[in-house]
């Protein structure tokens, strides 16, 4: 046996040594798919690595629709969790639904950091339950957008409108150094529609939409939470998503979130930066005063 690997020539010991390595390298690649998800919700766990083992489609969002609810809160709880046991700095947090939950990452604003605690299919009273799961956490913005899927599944106004309130009060007890954003609800693609549920959307004149925002941007001004006013960035002239910016006439297209990114910036250029560098002033006097550990803000 010894006499025959003599023969061999030096290129088939390479192509051998390559090849295993190249199996090697593929097994630790596809290590993420074999695991069963449970045991990869760990401190380290992203969403991306969550991600993998979910097959990917022709469809806009995928069968990544196809998580369960809880499993979803489990992803976030967990995401919240890393977050909190290791902060970032100038951390930005967005919670709400589908529209929130799939903005692409590298289309946020990279001068900050982001979780994402948006669940497909959200209504007001889910978020309202699931807030604690980033309680922990030292958000300098929380924006907030949910409604739609209320209106979808027939929820009056005056109980949406309730639980958006009683949404922006525990985030403001919670988290009282951080700004809290009310994003207005989007509109949606009217009779060009073709998203599953394409009835129930045109059941929800978007005028009850743009009547809505009008009382959200009250309720904010009421507990003193700032409000973004997004819903006529994607307006058509009939006054329906616009249908270059939707995949469905329900959820987003990337050009849809680069619209939402591109107002993103310029919000947070006008409004928010200069606030949030105030309260970073004060907080760093108030800290030097007291001659205490720093923080992110001063208590109010």
């Amino acid at each position: 046996m010894p006499h025959r690997w003599k023969t061999w020539p030096t290129w088939a010991f390479l192509s051998l040594a390559a090849n295993g390595l190249l199996t090697l390298l593929l097994v630790w690649l596809l290590r993420d798919y074999w695991l069963p998800i449970d045991s990869q919700l760990n401190a380290s766990t992203t969403r991306e690595s969550l991600m993998r083992e979910i097959p990917v489609s022709a469809s806009p969002l995928g069968p990544r629709h196809q998580l369960s609810y809880q499993k979803w809160v489990a992803i976030l709880e967990q995401e919240a969790k890393v977050v909190a046991e290791n902060p970032p700095q100038h951390l930005n947090v967005l919670a709400g639904d589908s529209l929130s939950l799939w903005f692409p990452p590298d289309l946020l604003p990279s001068d900050t950091s982001w979780l994402n605690q948006g669940i497909s299919g959200e209504v007001t009273a889910g978020l309202l339950r699931r807030l604690n799961l980033f309680d922990r956490s030292q958000p300098e913005t929380i924006f907030v957008m949910i409604g739609i899927n209320d209106l979808i599944r027939q929820v009056t106004d005056e109980d949406l409108l309730w639980k958006y309130r009683l949404i922006v009060r525990r985030l403001r007890r919670v988290h009282p150094q951080s700004l809290i954003v009310v994003q207005s609800i989007l509109p949606h693609g009217g009779e060009q529609s073709t998203w599953e549920g394409r009835d129930r959307l045109l059941a929800i004149p978007n005028d009850r939409i743009r009547s809505l925002n009008l009382q959200l941007e009250t309720i904010a001004q009421e507990e003193r939470v700032k409000y973004f006013h997004l819903y006529p960035l994607f307006t058509d002239d009939q006054g329906n998503l616009r249908p270059e910016l939707t995949t469905d006439g329900l959820h987003l297209n990337r050009q849809g979130y680069l619209v939402w990114r591109s107002a993103l910036l310029m919000y947070r250029q006008m409004e928010l930066n200069p606030v949030v560098g105030e309260q970073r002033s004060r907080g760093a006097e108030g800290q030097r005063g007291k001659g205490a550990k720093s923080s992110l803000f001063p208590s109010p």
